[in-house]
């Protein structure tokens, strides 16, 4: 590996670190793993804000899923 290759994994590495650190102050809830992917789909082209939507979207699915398992029991 290069030194070039080398400092520009660096960098984002260190890039994501930040970006994880944001997420947990705001509460985000998302993983280094998922904030990763997410971030890789918008450099992509992937709309931000329809991501977030479509996080929130399943969140809530999760969250009543998981409702109507703790009410069959």
């Amino acid at each position: 590996m290069s030194s070039k290759e080398a400092d520009r994994i660096s960098a984002a590495q260190q890039t994501l670190d930040t970006l994880y650190e944001i997420s947990q102050l705001l509460n985000t809830q998302l993983d280094k793993e998922t904030l990763a992917t997410c971030v890789g789909m918008i450099e992509s082209g992937v709309n931000p804000e329809a991501l977030a939507a479509v996080i929130q979207e399943l969140r809530r699915e999760a969250a009543a899923v998981q409702n109507a398992h703790s009410d069959v029991r």
